[in-house]
């Protein structure tokens, strides 16, 4: 008889409710003047400190390493600066402060792996993301109201949206405001009951797996790579007979931009689809590949792959690919070093998706 394991794993789903309101684009001006100061704050009472742990990733160079300040007391002064030009609730400051150490761990992280420089960020985007101590949920009408300052708040209803029976028994999450729509994320605990595993070998043209099982499957990867071909040329001819520069090239290039998108997360879909269908109930194990690394040139001499090599491997989405299979079913990362020694490089039989 077969084992079966079940494993918990929390499932979110995110949507958009069209919402215009003047108030909302003045606090979304507000939050980001005060989310851009409390990063200039943070970033002034960096410490840095050699981390010999780093050494081996960067070569005869001696490597710091950011310390963000985190104690209760920076907090709290931070906190009290903020608050002098507060109009709103007091809690929309907490929810300055705690974005603002969100992005500022995104680049401290990005930074130790060599992927960002080290230049303080900038917030461009302009939002809001609101706490749930500044939410009341009404599962029954399915209406969300978000206070703005004490004694006002504004009431968004998603129960006449498209998506509202796919989130039924779903918690809402914490909310983003933009200036004309407001994004609702929504989850839920599921259960899954897993009863075999498949590891995926990701490769240029196919995605291979193998299962003790079930055996050897491959997914063919051609139509997708066939369709980026054919948007690239197109975007190349256009970049050619019309300089993108221009308000036409520029408005054909975005166009085709778009389509090559669309049509290719489709194609991720389908493939995911396709993969959770014909095998349900099984632990998929993806590596973790940096794709970034496998791109870009080499530098101080070192060895660089062909710029055709680089262009195949950049028109392979494995992450998309990855990321809608972990949306439909339990998804494991590994580290992709010695995996292609330790499986087979030759498919003998099996499946073919």
């Amino acid at each position: 008889m077969q084992s079966v394991s079940l494993l918990t794993r929390e499932e979110v789903r995110a949507y958009s409710v069209p919402f215009e309101d003047e108030r909302i684009k003045n606090l979304i001006t507000w939050y980001k003047v005060m989310l851009q100061r409390a990063i200039d704050v943070i970033w002034e009472n960096i410490t840095w400190k050699y981390d010999f742990k780093k050494f081996r990733k960067r070569k005869h160079v001696k490597f710091r390493v950011p310390v963000l300040p985190k104690s209760k007391e920076f907090k709290k002064r931070l906190r009290d600066v903020l608050m002098r030009e507060n109009p709103y609730a007091a809690h929309w400051v907490d929810a300055v402060i705690r974005t603002a150490y969100s992005i500022m761990n995104s680049w401290r992280k990005r930074y130790v792996k060599g992927k960002a420089r080290k230049k303080k960020p900038i917030v461009g985007r302009r939002f809001a993301r609101c706490k749930i101590t500044l939410m009341k949920v009404d599962y029954e009408r399915k209406v969300i109201r978000i206070t703005l300052r004490p004694r006002e708040h504004i009431e968004v209803c998603y129960g006449n949206t498209w998506f509202h029976k796919r989130v039924e028994g779903w918690r809402v999450g914490e909310v983003v405001l933009k200036d004309d729509r407001i994004i609702i994320p929504f989850k839920r605990e599921r259960v899954h009951a897993i009863e075999h595993e498949i590891a995926w070998d990701c490769n240029e043209l196919t995605i291979d797996g193998f299962s003790p099982t079930i055996g050897f499957v491959r997914v063919d990867l051609k139509p997708l790579i066939t369709e980026r071909i054919v948007y690239q040329t197109k975007r190349s001819r256009i970049q050619a007979l019309m300089c993108k520069k221009t308000k036409r090239g520029r408005e054909l290039w975005q166009k085709y931009h778009r389509k090559e998108r669309n049509v290719c997360r489709q194609i991720e879909r389908a493939i995911a689809r396709s993969i959770v269908e014909t095998f349900p109930n099984a632990l998929h194990i993806f590596e973790e590949l940096n794709k970034e690394k496998m791109i870009r040139k080499k530098k101080d001499g070192e060895e660089s792959k062909p710029k055709f090599l680089r262009k195949r491997v950049a028109r392979v989405s494995w992450a998309n690919i990855r990321r809608e299979v972990e949306q439909r079913a339990v998804v494991q990362k590994v580290d992709p070093y010695l995996t292609s020694k330790t499986c087979s490089r030759y498919m003998v039989g099996g499946i073919s998706l």
